[in-house]
């Protein structure tokens, strides 16, 4: 039973993969701009960079409280 079941469900997710592919079209390109302006890169980018200098900073500070530790333990 379960390995029917397993069947059941590769023969379903294989169809449905088949069958979508026929669904995904990509719109015509608008030509209302001709010259578009560039992709604004700025939007979450600067948020991530600016979270993982925090997250390395904070790794950094870290280890060094380690290494101190270890050090005052010896």
């Amino acid at each position: 039973m379960k390995q029917t079941t397993q069947y059941l469900r590769i023969l379903l997710l294989t169809i449905s993969l088949a069958l979508s592919g026929t669904l995904v079209y990509a719109d015509p390109p608008d030509d209302e701009d001709p010259d578009p302006s560039g992709v604004p890169i700025d939007g979450g980018i600067s948020l991530l960079v600016g979270a993982a200098a925090i997250y390395g900073v904070k790794k950094l500070h870290d280890k060094n409280k380690q290494q101190k530790q270890d050090e005052a333990n010896k």
